[in-house]
């Protein structure tokens, strides 16, 4: 006889590990923990059917602080890792926890792939623009100028932008959100859950130690109507303290520009609609900047394709139901023999 396995109702709280959670006071990998708890608990998640696998670095600590099961594991490696745990049993729920320097410098390789062949699972990628764990050394998503023990006089690289990356390497859920705005996280993370495939998340997370308010310009409650546009599918990108703003495609330029409704007999007709499903919509609103554009919030792209996992066991299942002969695969063809 097979026990049928009892269903909980957990409680975010459930979900919370005995071990004491040690980030820095007011760091916003703790506001993350509780949206991560708190979706799980909504969702309806179970403690046995889910994952974590982290890398190396302070948003690479969650693991520790989840009742689930866990792998913290090497540096950048954990898209890996994450890739072997969902092969073996597709049933459960892959969560990959990684920041900008984890996840887009050792790590980069790794994240292209996994994007690429669409792993069911949700990556989380923090991104504070900085190495927290080792001391505010720049990172690959630091911005020129920015000084710091790695970089006394500035850092002269390029920043990658984590979602335009994302979306070049293929991937078909891409999304970002802001540590602090718990519910707003929560909600993409459901969305994120639900997805069937590899589910980007970039989040801003504020590290106060080493890189403090680097996202204030966007994040600020201040500024944040006037320099946030959250994307929903299917309503307008208007956006503004007084929802007088809105993005219009400039042709000449190929891109994205903010007009004033009321301005120039502009009028909500002339404002781009979201639509999740184009990758090129995605790519100029991952592309957007302050200050001169706002940022874009929320679920840039979801294109639903064949899962990876569900393609491996397709093919050996059909490898299997063929019945073939080994000999007969070797001797298929032009064969000779050689006589010695």
């Amino acid at each position: 006889m097979t026990a049928t396995p009892r269903m909980e109702n957990l409680k975010p709280n459930d979900f919370a590990s005995d071990q004491e959670v040690r980030w820095c006071p007011g760091c916003g990998d703790y506001a993350i923990l509780k949206a991560v708890q708190r979706t799980l608990s909504e969702e309806g998640a179970q403690r046995e059917n889910t994952v974590f696998v982290s890398g190396i670095g302070c948003s690479s600590r969650l693991p520790y602080y989840m009742s689930t099961y866990g792998f913290h594991t090497i540096h950048g490696r954990a898209p890996a890792f994450a890739t072997g745990i969902k092969l073996t049993n597709p049933a459960l729920d892959v969560w990959v926890i990684t920041g900008d320097g984890d996840g887009l410098s050792i790590g980069g390789n790794h994240l292209m792939h996994v994007l690429r062949r669409n792993v069911d699972l949700q990556i989380l990628l923090f991104n504070n623009e900085t190495y927290g764990l080792t001391k505010g050394q720049y990172s690959p998503t630091s911005r020129p100028g920015t000084r710091s023990p790695s970089s006394p006089s500035g850092s002269l690289d390029s920043p990658f932008l984590p979602c335009v990356l994302a979306l070049g390497a293929g991937a078909n859920f891409v999304a970002r959100g802001v540590d602090t705005a718990v519910k707003d996280l929560s909600a993409t993370f459901k969305r994120a859950r639900s997805f069937s495939g590899t589910a980007f998340i970039e989040i801003f997370q504020n590290c106060l130690v080493y890189n403090d308010k680097v996202f204030s310009n966007f994040t600020d409650r201040e500024v944040t109507s006037e320099l946030q546009v959250v994307t929903m599918h299917g309503l307008p990108l208007i956006f503004g303290t007084e929802k007088n703003k809105g993005l219009r495609f400039d042709p000449v330029r190929v891109e994205l520009e903010v007009v004033t409704l009321g301005e120039n007999g502009i009028t909500e007709e002339d404002v781009l609609v979201h639509d999740e499903t184009n990758r090129t919509l995605a790519a100029l609103l991952a592309a957007m900047q302050p200050p001169n554009h706002p940022m874009a919030i929320g679920i840039l792209y979801s294109n639903s394709v064949a899962t990876y996992e569900s393609q491996v066991y397709s093919q050996i299942a059909a490898a299997r139901n063929g019945g073939a002969n080994l000999d007969d695969v070797i001797r298929r063809g032009h064969t000779w023999r050689v006589n010695g």
